[in-house]
């Protein structure tokens, strides 16, 4: 599998049921999923659908999730 960007997410927003719910609902290519206790899941396998919308950062507190372009030495969205 070949990546182009890579998606941090800080553990408070990983363990945060209403964070990941958020986080969740506004990716508009399921990057984001939840487990059965409502934690945050990253879904690899969607992580090159990703369009850099910028709706998971916006959506999340200000540098709790990251974007990075690897295509770009790794630059920040």
């Amino acid at each position: 599998m070949s990546l182009f960007i890579a998606v941090e997410v800080t553990p408070e927003i990983t363990a945060d049921p209403v964070m990941a719910a958020r986080l969740t609902e506004v990716c508009p290519v399921d990057i984001y999923a939840q487990d059965g206790d409502g934690r945050l899941l990253v879904v690899e396998p969607n992580l090159d659908e990703c369009v850099l919308c910028r709706l998971c950062i916006d959506a999340a507190p200000p540098g709790t999730v990251r974007v990075r372009k690897l295509y770009d030495d790794g630059a920040e969205l």
